[in-house]
């Protein structure tokens, strides 16, 4: 299967991104990968080709171009622009990365999801329930925290999760330095309250980040043991989706 890869473009995309896919003219799936906080990093690409050659057409906007910060990465300062940037403004962003990905001609409408990392889960929660046309969520490590209410973020993932109308699958690990597990059981009720197919794994021995070869919390082992679980579950829902 030929993959085509490629930078995305605001003049001639309308958006700012990557996109990996399978060169087809039949319609087929799609994937809408929301960046952490670092940026729109190598390993995403990576990531967007393995999910291409399964394939999926894989769609990763740079969220943080789109907001204003013109630069591919932003390992720096990505931290620093996110906890500046309303939860609202992320939303929009991805909304048009998603507007983008269902509006091509190789995308079945009805057999597209969402995958949020880090930061891109969090804020991924709050897109996927607002947003009915998502058929299948996961998200890794979402750094959801114990914190009230603000201007930048109004209102808790947990209970904006409680909106979502998918399947969702979610992993933390218990070394998670971000989401204590306290908040992760939070998390975990809060999905289960929105009366969806929920699939939750926990490790015992996870990093935040352990997916990504970027982080500090890297683990490969671990990266190599989900990474079969999330193929198995997407195959799985976005197949239903199109039955």
């Amino acid at each position: 299967m030929e993959i085509i890869t490629r930078k995305l473009r605001e003049e001639k995309d309308g958006i700012e991104g990557y996109i990996a896919h399978p060169a087809r003219e039949e319609k087929g799936p799609g994937l809408l990968l929301i960046h952490q906080h670092s940026g729109l990093t190598g390993y995403l690409k990576t990531a967007a080709y393995r999910f291409a050659q399964l394939g999926y057409c894989t769609v990763v906007p740079n969220l943080y171009h789109m907001l204003g910060y013109p630069a591919e990465t932003h390992i720096d300062k990505g931290t620093e622009i996110q906890n500046k940037t309303p939860d609202g403004d992320f939303v929009r962003v991805i909304d048009r990365g998603w507007k983008y990905l269902m509006s091509r001609s190789d995308v079945e409408n009805s057999r597209v999801g969402v995958i949020g990392y880090c930061m891109g889960g969090r804020i991924g929660i709050h897109f996927v329930a607002s947003s009915p046309d998502v058929r299948a969520f996961v998200a890794y490590y979402p750094s959801v925290r114990n914190e009230g209410p603000s201007n930048i973020r109004p209102r808790h993932p947990c209970d904006a999760a409680r909106e979502i109308k998918c399947p969702s699958m979610v992993l933390y690990g218990g070394h998670d330095d971000t989401s204590t597990f306290d908040v992760q059981q939070r998390v975990m009720d809060s999905f289960f309250a929105n009366g969806q197919e929920l699939e939750w794994h926990f490790f015992g021995f996870g990093n935040h980040g352990f997916a990504s070869t970027e982080s500090n919390g890297y683990q490969p082992h671990l990266a190599e043991l989900v990474w079969p679980l999330v193929v198995d579950f997407l195959s799985r829902k976005l197949n239903e989706a199109k039955q």
